[in-house]
């Protein structure tokens, strides 16, 4: 199955359309999940399985299934490809959607050359990969992996005031089947980094190795509201200037540190918010990632720690409280080998990386082989309409989808 290549121009098609789809009235691409403009993305990628002729299926938190199997392998666990097809606010048209178009292309393109898997090639687009309207993200993937009861995060209540299970209802995506009702074989997700690496060192291709643990917090520090002019600076409980110790703190460590930590202070929110007064109270949030375990317990004991000192300093009190916790995933050795050896077989530069960002991949890494592809974003651009990949690089990591696909359906 060397020569067997995707249509480039089909699949570069379909993202192109797709990305067209779910637009506001400014022009922005904001298919948010489970909203009218999802529904769009969700309709048309349907169409489009079904003109490939692949049976598909829908489970409770609508995450959607093209599968192609037949009476010989219709009993052996399926090779799963996907990502997600909802955006941010003001999307680029890449991230996700890659992802699943190309796990369909892959499959297109195998039926079209005459390939008979041994095993079912499903390709998967999960619900709320972003999580902008209803937290935590990645929670398709996180319910089918079993992480997250479906009843629960059916009534998560998104920043709307919506509710998920009823949302799904309204547009069409309440699927009857069970999540986890297919037990993949392995799963592989190909996606744009979103990083500046592989366009800064002039390499076609990332064999994504691992995935960063990520650590949310929101932390709330509560002062005292006083007048700007007559309150002396030793006299103060001020919440706003706590709350900047605390975030250069977090900078500073992360910038001295020789390891790949990284921290991010995201949001922050001051009350009463006026020019004149001093704030009584500071809300923000807090992005802690590392690839490793140990590291990233190390950083969250660091910042406990700081924040205790802080409340005596600048006599002010503080909460925290936990957000989203993910540990560290390292993904299947032999999948990221394999598509290191499909790269290379093909005449493409390759290297191992650690994603920063969450994917649906590191929750179905919980159940079933997983790993990941990368392709180059130009400028490290992503969550912005100027995120783009070119048309040689799309197509090769389709390829690279199509080449490990193959090789996987094939045991």
């Amino acid at each position: 199955m060397s020569n067997l290549t995707i249509n480039a121009d089909r699949l570069i098609g379909h993202i192109e359309e797709l990305g067209r789809l779910g637009r506001d009235e400014q022009g922005r691409l904001v298919r948010v999940a489970a909203s009218d403009m999802d529904r769009l993305g969700r309709d048309r990628l349907v169409a489009w399985l079904q003109e490939a002729g692949l049976d598909v299926a829908v489970d409770r938190i609508g995450n959607i299934f093209g599968i192609w199997q037949d009476d010989t392998n219709a009993g052996q666990a399926p090779v799963m490809l996907g990502s997600h097809i909802d955006t941010v606010i003001d999307a680029g048209i890449y991230d996700g959607c890659y992802g699943v178009l190309a796990g369909l292309e892959a499959i297109e393109s195998l039926k079209e050359a005459g390939f008979a898997p041994a095993r079912p090639i499903v390709v998967a687009a999960f619900t709320n990969e972003e999580g902008v309207r209803y937290a935590p993200d990645m929670m398709g993937s996180l319910v089918y992996a079993g992480g997250l009861d479906v009843e629960e995060a059916l009534a998560t209540v998104g920043t709307d005031g919506s509710v998920l299970g009823k949302e799904l209802e309204r547009i069409g995506y309440a699927g009857p089947h069970e999540p986890g009702f297919l037990d993949p074989h392995a799963y592989v997700e190909l996606h744009v980094e979103q990083g500046p690496v592989l366009e800064r060192e002039g390499i076609a291709l990332g064999a994504v190795e691992n995935l960063q643990g990520i650590s949310w917090q929101r932390i709330v520090i509560d002062g005292v509201a006083n007048h700007a002019g007559t309150t002396p600076m030793a006299m103060r409980s001020d919440a706003g200037v706590a709350a900047a110790r605390a975030i250069v703190f977090l900078a500073d460590r992360a910038a001295a540190s020789p390891t790949p930590t990284v921290a991010t202070v995201g949001t922050i929110a001051f009350e009463p918010n006026a020019i004149n007064v001093i704030p009584s109270r500071a809300t923000f949030t807090v992005d802690l990632r590392d690839s490793d375990e140990a590291r990233l317990g190390e950083e969250e004991a660091a910042l406990a720690a700081f924040l205790g000192g802080l409340a005596t300093s600048a006599n002010v009190s503080i909460r925290t409280e936990r957000l989203a916790r993910f540990a560290p995933v390292t993904f299947d050795p032999r999948i990221v080998s394999l598509i290191e050896d499909c790269a290379l077989a093909n005449g493409f530069s390759c290297r191992r990386m650690t994603s920063g960002a969450g994917h649906d991949a590191q929750m179905i890494a919980r159940v079933a082989p997983s790993a990941m592809i990368f392709v180059p974003s130009r400028g490290g651009i992503s969550h912005n309409p100027a995120e783009f990949t070119a048309a040689g690089h799309v197509a090769a990591g389709a390829n690279i989808l199509l080449g490990v696909a193959a090789r996987l359906a094939a045991d």
